[in-house]
């Protein structure tokens, strides 16, 4: 068990450059050189791994895990994976909060990592898109999915409709897909209704209750379809709703994970920490990881068979296709936060499509890091200036 955790913590410290470079380390060195399973096995994994909400990366080092030495074996292999960014991203949290890197005179710098941080969000909105939305109804979908969002209709009214329109259309009856698309565009009635203004779950910034935290990250969790940036609309409303921080600082989170050895979906620790201290990244973080372990542990004997089930595989094709619409949403707003006086709006809006072009274009898994640090140096030399 000692050397099963190594292993995975030794992969955890590598883990850079996102989930294709973490998967493909992970296949070459267990499926390739090792044969712990078949490679037409990982890639049938790694086909449910997809379409179940979760970072999958993780989600095959647990369900690895698994196969080598039980369940407890994948709960090691699954802790092993996420350990050192976990500890990585507390720490950068912790100096976040304790030197107040946002009002100090570091904040062009971060002004222009936030921008470019904006090119990675664009960068993954363009990665889920391309592999959900292959259709005109799809994309239809998608739009009508970001409208309703737009106009305050909230997710669990969105989602489950996407994904009934979706498994509608692709049914014995397609034409009832579009009522399904209709009943999307009819949920933003829900938010054009006249209700009383909450004033969230906090009055106020830092003080969250770490049950509060555990449960907000429960729910980003389980609605990352397609990817850890599935998770930015849910968590961000939450973030910034409640008062725990305002949009910007909350991609500060973004820009932080995108640098660390460690599926992106670990933002939900500094969002945490943030929020509600030490405790509250711990909360955040065990709610975010939390389905990801219980897929690959509880139903390990099952996972294969889900992605036989035409009708749930449409239904969560739909409900992806529908988070691309609600990423679109959060794009947006997070850009009039970023892009907005007395900042220098032109400068940094020419660090985000620069660093967009950039990030298309470079390959491998520093490309992150490095437009991130660029940025970073260009705002810094341009307040100087």
């Amino acid at each position: 068990m000692g050397n099963l955790f190594l292993r995975f913590l030794g992969f955890g410290c590598l883990a850079f450059g996102g989930p294709v470079a973490q998967i493909a380390m992970v296949r070459r060195e267990l499926v390739d050189r090792e044969g712990w399973i078949s490679l037409e096995r990982f890639n049938r994994l790694l086909g449910v791994m997809q379409v179940l909400p979760g970072p999958e990366a993780h989600e095959l080092c647990v369900h690895l895990g698994v196969t080598a030495r039980g369940r407890i074996g994948g709960l090691l292999a699954g802790l092993g994976f996420m350990l050192p960014g976990f500890i990585l991203m507390m720490a950068m949290a912790w100096a976040y909060v304790r030197f107040d890197i946002a009002g100090s005179a570091a904040a062009p710098a971060l002004w222009a990592v936030q921008a470019a941080a904006l090119a990675l969000v664009a960068k993954g909105l363009w990665g889920i898109g391309r592999h959900a939305v292959l259709s005109r109804f799809d994309l239809g979908l998608a739009a009508v999915a970001a409208g309703a969002t737009a106009l305050g209709a909230p997710f669990w009214l969105v989602l489950p409709l996407g994904g009934a329109a979706a498994a509608l259309r692709r049914g014995s009856r397609p034409g009832l897909g579009w009522v399904g698309l209709a009943a999307v565009a009819a949920s933003a009635l829900w938010g054009l209704a006249p209700v009383g203004q909450g004033g969230g779950w906090l009055p106020g910034f830092g003080a969250a209750d770490p049950w509060v935290l555990l449960l907000a990250g429960l729910k980003a969790g389980l609605l990352t379809f397609g990817g850890a940036y599935a998770a930015i609309p849910f968590l961000r409303d939450d973030a910034v709703s409640a008062g725990w921080m305002p949009e910007a600082r909350f991609l500060d989170g973004v820009a932080l994970a995108s640098i660390l050895p460690a599926p992106l979906i670990i933002f939900a620790t500094f969002v945490g920490y943030v929020a509600g201290g030490f405790w509250g990244g711990v909360a955040m973080t065990v709610g975010v990881f939390l389905p990801a372990f219980a897929f690959s542990m509880v139903l390990y004997d099952r996972l294969e068979a889900i992605v036989d089930r035409p009708g749930l595989h449409a239904f969560l094709e739909g409900v992806t296709v529908a988070v691309v619409g609600l990423i679109a949403v959060t794009l947006v707003d997070l850009a009039q936060a970023v892009l907005a006086p007395p900042r220098s709006v032109m400068l940094l809006a020419a660090i985000a499509l620069g660093a967009l072009g950039a990030v298309l274009a470079l390959k491998g898994k520093w490309a992150p890091p490095l437009v991130l640090a660029t940025a970073g140096l260009i705002g810094w030399a341009a307040s100087v200036l």
